[in-house]
């Protein structure tokens, strides 16, 4: 998998430098954006799942978009922090289609260059530490929309940082859907880049060059769900992704990912996510008045 550059669009939501004294302790959370951090001072740790990973100086850390994740912090730690939001180009998200270390050796270079984001991006600082106060559908918003409107030499310099930073985790990332048979990693292409589409499984079969309850069976085999599971999974992804980052309605968010019945939506979205996607764009919006 040898991906253009040209399919990587980032933008920087939030940037800044933070000092703690045992005060960084978030449970549970899960955005729909990543999260870089270079520490400089101290240690915390940062869990996810069951493991509990130590953040030390002289090291970035990275945690992509849509990871529960729960910070741990007993006394003093100072770090760097950038939030990423990935602009999906035809629906498609290049972060997402990789595996990426957790921890990557720091170069020389990067400390300047997260001071310099930092400063050509100074309204992009954080009003606090707690999740809830700026991880909110009104605030991701606000924020993509202001970085659409920035200088564009502020705009290249702050994307050209990015990829520098990214190229770390980059260089030993591998391609999440590390399936062996060629036919199968060719539809899971196309299903990533149609999700928009009806996707019907007597097609995928037949680009596959399948019949369609063997193509069901190696696609079972080599990635460990039915084609359906696997595609409704990914739009709910992006549909989480829709709700809080964007003003679309409910009903054009369906149709945008191949739901042509929005009621249908509404159910399957309620049985995945215990919450109808209403309530969980207002459940985003509530944060902001809560945190």
């Amino acid at each position: 998998m040898n991906p253009s550059v040209d399919q990587l669009h980032l933008l920087t939501l939030h940037v800044g430098f933070a000092r703690h004294q045992g005060d960084w302790n978030w449970k549970n959370v899960r955005s729909p954006f990543a999260r870089l951090y270079f520490v400089t001072e101290g240690e915390a740790k940062v869990g996810i799942g069951t493991d509990y990973h130590s953040l030390t100086p002289g090291h970035l850390y990275f945690i992509p978009a849509f990871t529960e994740h729960s910070y741990v912090c007993e006394s003093a730690f100072s770090h760097y922090y950038v939030h990423i939001y990935e602009e999906q180009q035809r629906g498609v998200s290049l972060l997402d289609e990789y595996s990426f270390p957790f921890e990557a050796e720091a170069s020389a270079s990067d400390l300047g260059l997260i001071r310099r984001l930092c400063e050509i991006n100074p309204f992009l600082k954080l009003p606090g530490s707690n999740p809830e106060t700026y991880d909110n559908h009104p605030n991701l918003i606000s924020t993509i929309r202001l970085n659409q409107q920035r200088p564009f030499s502020d705009k290249m310099e702050s994307r050209g940082i990015l990829y520098i930073l990214m190229s770390r985790f980059f260089r030993q990332a591998a391609p999440k859907e590390e399936v062996k048979d060629s036919r199968i990693y060719q539809t899971l292409t196309y299903i990533r880049k149609h999700l928009d589409s009806r996707l019907d499984i007597g097609t995928l079969a037949d680009k596959a060059c399948m019949s369609r309850d063997h193509y069901i069976r190696v696609f079972k085999r080599e990635t460990g769900e039915t084609p359906n599971v696997y595609i409704t999974k990914r739009r709910l992804e992006r549909a989480e992704l829709a709700l809080v980052t964007s003003d679309l309605s409910i009903k054009d968010i369906a149709k945008t990912l191949g739901y042509g019945d929005c009621s249908y939506f509404n159910r399957v979205f309620k049985q995945s996510e215990g919450v109808s996607p209403q309530q969980y764009r207002e459940n985003h919006q509530g944060r902001l008045q809560h945190g």
